[in-house]
């Protein structure tokens, strides 16, 4: 098989395996629902500077006369009606996208693969980590689910890298169970937290990848204990960390770096790189001047600018809940004021499975003068609950809480706008948060001078 088609090969997942794609010398077309929207473009213009043909997602490219592709790829979230499905019939295969990341990486074979995962922070890590090594003249090839700021380009979109070295980084998805179906070499398992099953549940599947999957070495995060038949350590061994606009990490050998960004969880990130160079034998000198160097991936607590009223504003991908009390633990360690805190859930039945224990943690966290504001949930197409409403959660909220003033939820972007502008103070932050959907990053820079 030379030739693919791409369905959803916009998104931001799907983008970077059609990239790989293209680096492996294949053939690449696809669709997407959102390929004309403005907030997409800079994905969608970058696959087409690749020589990617992309196609609206109506079933043309089967009609268009161009050469039928050996296969099409889709992901969990393309149903049996889609368009595109519907045109090609039954006669063109299907690979799921984890069966074409496995064909991906049989075809970097020479390569030594490393698996980055866990429920919170595996882009950042796949970036963080392909940065580091780079510095280290690894020349790595990366594929990730996040854009990383140091890979954009025009003809880039910053989801992946081509690379000549003998590393391959790319982060292996745990949503839909799919990283299952490939092996890895190494891994970093960076947690397990509340997304898209039980805790319970994601033991059993990162143990499962760990165990059948890996082949030579794993960091693991301390919350799974595992007897594993290869090399594991456990992300363990930070003495200190000391926030602040220099944020530091100190190891429990003594050892200390200045950290790229603010967060405890970045100094967890960066003990995790370390002890990964470490089993494949880099000079752990040489891994610690590097470390305080990264220039940070795509709407991870991206600051965007200040509104009239002086608020700073930043951009967020952050969409379950640890990530989003991450997320604002790092935005407190800045703040001189309250925080106000958007979040937009990336689809229904997302919000529904997390709403519980992300008001636990909100409710635990949030000052007496922090707002944290929903929006309905992202609805990018296909069927839905529509279930539950932000309005009937926020209502839920505001009940079991004894101080229910926090929770708001506002009916649409433009009064939203409106509160935040009137609300946002010199000193305070503003934190626009969810997954999937683009627009949040433009309604974050509307929002500043």
């Amino acid at each position: 098989m030379r030739n693919f088609h791409f369905i959803g090969v916009g998104g931001i997942g799907m983008s970077a395996l059609a990239a790989a794609a293209v680096d492996c010398g294949f053939t690449v077309s696809g669709s997407d629902r959102g390929a004309g929207k403005a907030e997409n473009a800079p994905i969608n213009d970058a696959l087409a500077a690749q020589g990617v043909k992309i196609y609206p997602q109506d079933g043309s490219r089967f009609t268009s006369g161009a050469p039928l592709p050996d296969a099409i790829v889709y992901s969990t979230a393309i149903e049996e009606d889609n368009p595109d499905f519907l045109a090609a019939g039954k006669t063109i295969p299907r690979l799921h996208r984890a069966e074409f990341l496995k064909l991906i990486l049989e075809t970097y074979s020479d390569k030594i693969s490393i698996a980055v995962t866990g429920s919170c922070g595996k882009s950042s890590v796949t970036g963080y980590l392909t940065e580091v090594l780079e510095q280290l003249g690894g020349d790595p090839v990366m594929i990730s689910g996040a854009v990383s700021k140091r890979y954009k380009t025009p003809s880039n979109a910053g989801n992946f890298r081509p690379g000549k070295g003998k590393f391959l980084v790319f982060e292996a998805d745990e949503s839909d169970k799919s990283l299952l179906s490939y092996p890895a070499d190494y891994a970093i398992i960076l947690n397990i937290a509340t997304d898209h099953y039980s805790k319970e549940e994601l033991e059993e599947v990162f143990t499962s990848f760990l165990t059948r999957n890996t082949r030579k070495g794993a960091v693991i995060t301390p919350d799974l204990a595992v007897n594993a038949p290869i090399e594991c350590q456990t992300i363990s061994g930070l003495k200190e960390y000391t926030p602040g606009q220099v944020p530091l990490a100190v190891f429990d050998d003594g050892r200390k770096i200045t950290l790229p960004a603010s967060g405890r969880h970045v100094a967890l990130n960066a003990l995790a790189i370390r002890k990964l160079l470490a089993m494949l034998n880099f000079n752990d000198d040489d891994v610690l001047k590097a470390l305080p160097y990264f220039d940070g991936v795509w709407r991870r607590n991206d600051y965007t600018g200040t509104t009239p009223s002086g608020a700073r504003v930043y951009d967020d991908y952050a969409h379950n809940p640890e990530k989003i009390l991450s997320c604002l633990s790092g935005m407190r360690e800045i703040s001189e004021g309250k925080l106000l805190a958007v979040f937009q859930p990336h689809g229904y039945k997302p919000f529904g499975f997390m709403e519980d224990e992300l008001f636990r943690l909100m409710d635990d966290f949030l000052a007496a003068g922090d707002r944290f504001i929903l929006l309905e949930p992202f609805y990018a197409g296909g069927t839905s609950s529509f279930s539950p409403h932000a309005a009937d959660v926020c209502e839920k909220w505001r009940a079991n809480s004894a101080l229910p003033d926090r929770f708001m939820v506002m009916p649409d972007r433009e009064t939203l706008k409106e509160f935040l502008l009137a609300n946002g103070k010199s000193g305070d932050i503003i934190t626009i948060m969810g997954a999937r959907d683009n627009s949040l990053s433009i309604f974050a820079a509307d929002l500043t001078l």
